[in-house]
């Protein structure tokens, strides 16, 4: 046995020269990608920044970490949630119909490609850029980031939702249909119970990147915790900008456990 595993070891095929070959294409992109990283913009007292932003974070400002105004971190991280949650579920409802005209195996042809099509269109966009486009048609605030937000969703989600329909188990279908089961019955008993979950699943998990893309999208006047740390940080008072960061880190730990048990009890039933 052991000869034959020898004999079957030695006649394997050569592919060293083709790894050889990936290999040095790869090291010479990253001596390539290296050359175009510029640090000749770093300032002197950069690492002194450093460590003042990590000071603010050890010692927050507690008035406005604490403060139920609406110039608080509590209020500013609830306007957050509230943008991400609302993208997030605009973005599922309209990912739904999407998904289902562009399955290849539930449409013809032509129509999935053109859905799919629109679906790339829409996830080329960066976010940031979205959000510089709705504050010119609706200004600064709230309203253009749950656009930004519901628009990013549709990208992602909808190619999720693609991916678990064209997986679905058309045996159990044709079951339910040599049972005599009606549509609407197929598709409460056939179709449902193995779409929820993964539509579940992927809803939270885009929940989870729009929370901290709505703080990147405040940073542009788009709504969020984003604004208030972006102009303590241009004033360098590190301490409010602390506080806001510790009360966003604070936030996305406690959203990324629930989520997570969310997401587990989804996919067991």
């Amino acid at each position: 046995m052991n000869k034959r595993i020898e004999e079957a070891y030695a006649k394997r095929p050569r592919r060293w020269v083709f790894e050889l070959v990936i290999a040095l294409i790869t090291v010479a992109l990253l001596i390539w990608s290296g050359t175009a990283v510029e640090t000749s913009g770093t300032t002197q007292n950069g690492a002194k920044i450093a460590w003042n932003i990590l000071a603010g974070i050890f010692h927050p400002d507690t008035r406005l970490l604490f403060n139920l105004t609406t110039q608080g971190v509590p209020y500013l991280l609830l306007e957050t949630i509230c943008i991400a949650f609302l993208g997030t579920v605009v973005g599922a409802v309209i990912s739904i119909p999407l998904a289902f005209l562009s399955a290849s195996n539930l449409t013809p042809a032509p129509v999935a490609f053109i859905g799919r099509l629109a679906i790339m269109a829409i996830r080329t966009v960066p976010a940031f850029v979205y959000g510089l486009m709705f504050i010119r048609v609706t200004g600064p605030g709230a309203f253009a980031g749950l656009l930004t937000m519901s628009l990013c969703s549709v990208g992602m989600v909808s190619k999720m939702y693609i991916e678990a329909i064209e997986d679905l188990d058309t045996k159990v279908l044709e079951s339910l249909d040599a049972a005599g089961c009606t549509s609407w019955q197929k598709i409460r008993y056939g179709i449902l119970p193995q779409l929820m979950p993964n539509f579940a699943s992927t809803a939270i998990y885009r929940f989870d990147i729009n929370l901290r893309d709505a703080t990147v999208l405040g940073l542009v006047g788009a709504g969020g915790i984003g604004a208030p740390l972006i102009f303590a940080m241009n004033s360098y008072r590190w301490n409010e900008a602390g506080a806001i960061l510790a009360g966003l880190i604070v936030l996305v730990l406690i959203v990324e456990w629930i989520s997570t048990k969310i997401r587990v009890m989804v996919a067991r039933g």
